[in-house]
């Protein structure tokens, strides 16, 4: 969430940033948060003052009954009561014009950095670096879904039975592929320096507010309603939110962890041949990388975080291309959001695998995440960073088409001591 402060101080830069994300009536919406909190300050200096007499009064009191005093001291008393009645009725209305001025932040995206493109939709993100050829393949090349098939490796018949559509079963040497990728994914993460941890895959509704899932993905989620807990999208959500409500030290920065996790989305409303076999499932696995940085060092760690996305994808030898998204198509909470996209060779046109992205201190605000300054002793937001590293399905959709031969699929050297074969088929 944006803090008040900067729509205070920056207000023409936020107004900005939100209509390159094509926020309506972003003006109004700002000036309408900085009315709301006016109001609500006034209202709280009210209180201050009245409290303060309230503490002086009461004091008094007590004196002139010492004194003898008792009528001045029944008056004052009954001046406390009114003024009592008058401070309640100053409570009722700051804690309306607290809630008022949540419901006016929360539906407030991040502000788009000064670097992401205007646009609206997909085809306006910019194409910032490429690496391989994109090849077309011979005609007799198969797409992802009619290879699964042959080589009987992904069953998505059975999963639709177990479970439903978008839940496959992965069978031998698919399965083995799975978690040769993610063992890949993860040691080469360790080598660069992240902390790996397993995280719970459900969490609960502070998690998810505290991510910005909630209350902007709410449909897009798996709800336990029983247990008011939901069944995580990314491994993002529960490794940032392992930070919640902490001061880090200012030396311990940049904290840099990782996690495997299953993922749950509900893709509501998706369908068409864009969305065939893995090109979009409900339950996917995806390793994920996090970092928790000083808000002066974020932005050359999420290009650091890019080129090692980018590194796993030329080791996999999969055709990429970089693109730094448009103000219509990044998420809410992201203030500048590079994906990355593989080339499928079979379907002809390019598949994102990753995002990167930098949320600022929109995410922080949310989880009073913090460090302490170790010259000024304050405290203050940091910036969380998170990106995909990476996600397995259109990974697997990918290297199966760029890979396939006449007589069998090709695994790609860097796996061959993960999987135990070199080829399926």
């Amino acid at each position: 969430m944006l803090q008040i402060q900067s729509l205070r101080d920056e207000t023409d830069r936020i107004i900005k940033g939100l209509e390159k994300k094509n926020v309506a009536n972003a003006a109004e919406q700002v000036q309408n948060a900085i009315r709301i909190d006016s109001e609500r300050r006034e209202i709280q200096q009210s209180l201050n003052r009245i409290q303060e007499e309230l503490n002086r009064l009461s004091g008094n009191i007590g004196g002139l009954m010492k004194e003898g005093k008792k009528e001045e001291a029944e008056a004052l008393r009954q001046k406390v009561a009114g003024m009592k009645v008058e401070m309640k009725e100053l409570e009722e209305k700051s804690s309306a014009s607290e809630e008022a001025l949540y419901q006016a932040m929360v539906v407030l995206p991040n502000v788009a950095h000064d670097s992401v493109p205007k646009g609206k939709t997909p085809e306006e993100n910019e194409v910032v670096e490429s690496w391989g050829e994109a090849k077309d393949m011979a005609d007799w090349a198969l797409p992802h879904w009619d290879l699964i098939t042959k080589y009987d490796i992904i069953d998505f018949e059975n999963g639709n039975k177990v479970t439903g559509a978008g839940f496959p079963f992965y069978k031998g040497k698919g399965a083995k592929l799975q978690r040769a990728l993610i063992n890949f994914f993860l040691d080469e993460a360790d080598k660069a320096g992240y902390f790996e941890m397993q995280p719970p895959i459900l969490i609960n509704k502070d998690s998810g507010y505290g991510t910005g899932q909630l209350p902007d993905k709410d449909g897009q989620m798996y709800h336990a309603q029983d247990d008011g807990l939901f069944l995580i999208p990314t491994a993002e959500v529960p490794i940032t939110n392992y930070f919640r409500d902490t001061i880090i030290k200012e030396s311990e920065l940049p904290k840099m962890c990782v996690g495997y996790t299953p993922c749950f989305r509900r893709e509501a409303g998706s369908w068409g041949a864009h969305v065939r076999g893995l090109n979009r499932l409900h339950q996917f696995d995806k390793v994920e990388i996090v970092q928790i940085a000083h808000p002066d060092q974020s932005y050359a760690i999420l290009e650091t975080m890019r080129k090692y996305v980018q590194g796993l994808l030329e080791k996999l030898e999969l055709p990429y291309r970089v693109l730094r998204l448009c103000g219509g198509d990044m998420s809410v909470t992201s203030a500048l959001t590079y994906d990355m996209e593989v080339y499928s060779a079979a379907q002809k046109r390019w598949l994102e695998v990753s995002s990167v992205s930098n949320f600022e201190t929109y995410q922080a605000n949310r989880l009073k995440l913090r460090a302490k300054s170790e010259e000024t002793k304050k405290t203050y937001l940091l910036h969380t960073l998170n990106g995909s590293a990476l996600a397995l399905p259109r990974i697997v959709a990918a290297l199966l088409e760029n890979n396939q031969t006449e007589t069998g699929i090709k695994i790609p050297a860097v796996l061959q001591k993960y999987t135990g074969f070199d080829t399926i088929g």
